[in-house]
């Protein structure tokens, strides 16, 4: 961005993905949301468009741009209408695997990479556990090294598109937390193929998203070469730091999108809706939830930009990037809710979408980190206060 605004180039990648995304239209999404069938047709034509590997590096298929372009485009899609349903679909291969770009082999970078880009792969990475959470140092999934490489055993929790994967991202201990030097050490990343022999997923039902699976995810004796180790044996959480602030920043904007898409239908209805003579929109009471939430939702894509201009010039992001993912989750509920009781009781109609832009929303409240977590990292880190937890 230059200054508050798009430079030419990243306003022609909104318009391209945005002239993409007329293709896919409320219809569509709806059944996705409806039949829970993936949507594959909208993930192809992103990959054949060059999307995925926007933020991917050139020499490995990639568009070589930053953080900044890859928001741009995962909002755009979000407030095309596909939401969550569509931006979820193809989150992963857009800044996912960076760990794997930053930090493995040559060979694997290669190998994995570029089948990425195109959508030849489909990949989960698979990090939370049933009795871990967000306490990632105490995962109990294990590692065990063998002549050829490791045996994995072990459980995850809410593993994305674990039903389709070819692939499979997994952070595993390789020595036990209490023989390590440290919590953060002893942990290891690999990357791999998802052997269905060896692994079961399991679907979560759940109130949202139902397009984009969640699973539970068993790990039965997964062999697993040693050139498939992302980096240093025992370094795998320092790895996946590297990836939780481009995270946030695209979970904040997507929210962000999700909310612009709502606000979008709740101001088209409120000025066709009429009510006692007049359009529901002249009213006060109808009018100024949804100034608000406009208010709040470009502050919160402030905050985004202004976390991935940090993060693509190479400075600290992690206040900003914490608080763009706090504020948008926060701004993207307020507007998909405002945008709900515009409606009335045609707000819980599934025809007008906002009902499942509502359920969505509470995805970006959660994941991948709660609110509560965020403010604990501001309050520490960068206000100085006890640590909490």
């Amino acid at each position: 961005m230059s200054g508050f605004w798009l430079t030419d180039e990243q306003q022609a990648i909104r318009d391209a993905v945005s002239r993409l995304c007329e293709g896919f239209d409320a219809a569509y999404w709806r059944t996705t949301d409806e039949t829970g069938v993936f949507p594959e047709a909208f993930v192809s034509a992103m990959a054949e468009a060059g999307w995925l590997g926007t933020a991917m590096p050139a020499e490995l298929g990639g568009a070589g741009l930053g953080l900044t372009e890859a928001a741009i485009v995962m909002q755009t899609v979000a407030e095309s209408g596909a939401g969550f349903s569509g931006a979820s679909a193809m989150h992963l291969n857009i800044f996912g695997l960076m760990p794997v770009v930053k930090f493995g082999t040559d060979a694997l970078r290669k190998a994995a990479i570029p089948r990425i880009i195109a959508g030849q792969d489909r990949t989960c990475f698979a990090v939370t556990e049933p009795d871990a959470g967000l306490d990632t140092t105490s995962l109990s999934t294990r590692a065990v090294r063998t002549n050829d490489g490791y045996v994995i055993r072990g459980r995850k929790m809410w593993t994305t598109n674990a039903q389709r994967a070819n692939k499979i991202l997994l952070i595993a201990r390789t020595t036990p937390k209490e023989e390590a030097r440290r919590p953060t050490e002893g942990l290891s990343l690999f990357y791999t193929d998802f052997d269905r022999t060896r692994i079961q997923a399991t679907p979560i039902p759940k109130m949202g998203r139902k397009a984009v699976e969640s699973n539970a995810v068993f790990i039965d004796d997964l062999h697993v070469p040693a050139e498939h180790l992302v980096g240093e044996e025992g370094r795998g959480f320092y790895y996946l730091l590297e990836g939780l602030n481009p995270e946030r920043v695209l979970i904040g904007a997507e929210a962000v999108g999700l909310g612009r898409a709502a606000l979008k239908r709740a101001a088209g209805y409120a000025k066709e809706r009429v009510v006692f003579g007049r359009p529901i929109g002249q009213n006060q009471g109808v009018a100024h939830p949804l100034a608000k939430a406009w208010a709040e939702l470009e502050a919160a894509n402030l905050m985004a930009f202004k976390a991935a201009a940090l993060f693509d010039a190479g400075r600290e992001c992690g206040a900003e990037a914490n608080a763009a993912k706090y504020l948008g989750g926060e701004a993207g509920f307020n507007a998909c809710e405002a945008a709900v009781l515009a409606h009335g009781g045609m707000g819980y109609a599934k025809e007008f979408d906002v009902e499942r832009y509502f359920r969505e929303a509470m995805i970006a409240r959660i994941a991948p980190v709660s609110r509560e977590m965020i403010l604990n990292y501001i309050a520490e880190r960068v206000l100085g206060l006890p640590k909490s937890y």
